[in-house]
């Protein structure tokens, strides 16, 4: 079967049994984002069908827009992750010292409700261009302490082969054996993406690695399953990313199931990441201090192979720091609220909110 990416944008586009659960509130925030140039509405038919009818479905809450998202968030953030401090090039970000960011995709196969670059998906854009591409493979070319290039964006996969293969040739001849390191979600929003054909491509391009977005048990299906588990056995090695997210998998029984599920897979859970502060997310955030206690609770109920890093991006480019007890090194009152005090890079204290 092949792939079909062609998004539902419209309620009226949804399975019978989930466009009768809209509720009026949600259809006028439909009408809000598409009139404001919000986040857009955007599912693939195969992942609407695996959500259910009730607004609290941990699918459907993922991907179908929610008044929420309209409320003030004094924490939030446009920019979360501060990449803008570290960009190089319009599509390339280098914030650690060995590996780069390519915002290769333009496009997702699908959008996420808590998506942390969501200004950057929202602007309409395509693929990378050729003049897009340029700067970056001179940037590599000039700095020999680069190992790694994450190919991001939106999804590199809402591209076609042959682009994917071209970008990949030329980031490989502008640094011979550099690793690359393939982030996407459409494995779980449109497993027929994987066809025996890109897999060939990434075979040819190896070093490569594949970092899947996955959040809930009910995203492993047998066909997100077997498109999984062709990469694997075709010697692609896939690492699995995780956002802990209130109402669709924060407790332990839900995540360790998850865990252990990838495992039988053959995948290699990486990062639990405890949410960004990007706008209208913060129906989403799971306190800091109850996420420690699911991953306390987590380390108890799984192996160390099924054990991902608990980690945060530090707000506004403090950058990535694992999560453990006692990583709390103070707290803070503020005009917007409480924040506790994470100790980052270099001993820097970095705020992130208490609620």
């Amino acid at each position: 079967m092949q792939s079909n990416n062609t998004l539902i944008t419209a309620i009226e586009g949804l399975p019978p049994l989930l466009r009768a659960s809209v509720k009026a509130e949600e259809t006028a925030y439909m009408e809000t984002i598409q009139s404001q140039g919000l986040l857009p509405f955007g599912v693939t038919p195969y992942f609407a069908s695996l959500a259910g009818p009730d607004q609290d479905d941990p699918i459907r809450r993922q991907f179908f827009p929610d008044p929420r998202e309209k409320q003030d968030d004094p924490f939030a953030l446009t920019d979360p992750l501060g990449e803008a401090l570290y960009r190089k090039a319009p599509r390339l970000v280098h914030q650690y010292r060995d590996r780069v960011l390519v915002l290769a995709g333009g496009s997702c196969a699908g959008y996420c409700r808590y998506c942390f670059r969501r200004h950057w998906i929202t602007r309409p854009q395509g693929f990378i261009s050729e003049t897009d591409l340029s700067p970056i493979l001179a940037y590599l070319k000039g700095h020999s302490e680069i190992r790694e290039a994450l190919i991001s964006g939106g999804d590199p996969l809402t591209a076609l082969d042959g682009r994917l293969a071209r970008l990949f040739k030329k980031l490989r001849d502008s640094r011979p054996g550099i690793l690359l390191r393939l982030c996407t979600r459409a494995p779980i929003t449109d497993p027929h993406r994987i066809t025996p054909d890109l897999i060939r491509i990434l075979q040819v391009y190896r070093p490569l690695r594949m970092a899947v977005h996955i959040n809930h048990p009910r995203e492993l299906t047998p066909a997100a399953g077997d498109a999984l588990a062709a990469c694997v056995h075709s010697g692609i090695p896939v690492h699995v990313q995780t956002v802990l997210l209130k109402g669709v998998n924060n407790d332990a029984e839900t995540l360790g199931s998850l865990f252990r599920e990838c495992l039988d897979l053959g995948l290699s859970p990486y990062y639990l990441f405890q949410l960004d502060l990007a706008s209208g997310t913060a129906h989403f955030r799971v306190p800091l201090k109850q996420g420690l206690d699911i991953y306390r609770e987590l380390k108890a109920r799984i192996s160390g192979l099924g054990l991902p890093m608990y980690a945060a991006d530090l707000p506004g480019g403090g950058g990535k720091i694992t999560l453990h007890d006692g990583v709390i090194a103070g707290i803070r009152d503020d005009p917007k609220g409480r924040f506790y005090l994470l100790q980052g890079p270099g001993g820097r204290l970095w705020p992130y909110p208490a609620d």
